[in-house]
């Protein structure tokens, strides 16, 4: 099974949580992420200096931020075939960040976990 390959050739940021990506293909698709923006990956990006630092990986051809977050290009591309699992996804962490915290509720020590670790940058 074979699928086409995409590569995301120019960006614009056309609101606080909207972009519009530019294809190989020509083809053009403005994406606003508002409504996925949760989550331990892409939950940072709801601060909108963070979102605004969006950049082309050069090896990758696709949009990533500096917080390790990307996306696949064809999923950008195909855009609408996949936002509503975005969607969903987000709704689910939304529903589990508003569960109590087991560790807290357990008298356990929270700050045992370690934090998250990011990539430095896109490239």
């Amino acid at each position: 099974m074979s699928h086409p390959i995409y590569r995301v050739i120019s960006l614009g940021l056309v609101g606080t949580y909207s972009l519009r990506l530019q294809f190989d293909d020509g083809s053009i698709r403005e994406i606003d992420f508002q409504h996925i923006l949760e989550g331990e990956l892409f939950g940072p990006l709801r601060d909108p200096d963070i979102f605004a630092q969006v950049s082309l990986d050069p090896e990758a051809h696709t949009i990533c931020w500096p917080t390790g977050a990307d996306l696949d290009p064809a999923t950008l591309h195909d855009w609408p075939k996949y936002e509503e699992d975005f969607r969903l996804a987000a709704q689910r962490w939304r529903n589990a960040m508003a569960q109590p915290n087991e560790a807290t509720d357990s008298g356990k020590d929270s700050d045992s976990n370690p934090a998250p670790v990011g990539r430095d940058s896109c490239a």
